[in-house]
């Protein structure tokens, strides 16, 4: 089973989401073809409801933590209710381009 399919179904089983997208964002950065190390999840849970923000990421944390101790490197995460998912009208922040892990800073 793909690290994405782990993901999603854990995602599925503990949070019922009303909409969910994992997205793998590897391509973007300096790995691999094929590798499964990025990820973008977008939940949208009613589970969400009386959670604060960082409760909710806390919570996908927790549920992925076999993921992130191993072969993930890095997790974004847009946890919303169905109003909040509503009033944004579906739209999630684009994700950074990979430096490349290469020092950026001016010389």
């Amino acid at each position: 089973m793909t690290v994405q399919t782990e993901i999603e179904q854990k995602i599925r089983k503990s949070l019922s989401p009303v909409h969910l997208e994992v997205i793998n964002e590897s391509h973007m950065h300096n790995v691999p073809p094929g590798s499964e190390s990025h990820f973008k999840v977008v939940v949208i849970s009613p589970e969400f409801e009386t959670m604060s923000r960082i409760q909710r990421h806390q919570t996908v944390n927790r549920l992925l933590v076999k993921e992130l101790n191993g072969s993930v490197h890095a997790l974004s995460m847009a946890t919303h209710t169905a109003t909040e998912w509503a009033k944004s009208g579906g739209q999630i922040l684009g994700s950074p381009l990979c430096k490349g892990g290469k020092n950026t800073s001016p010389e």
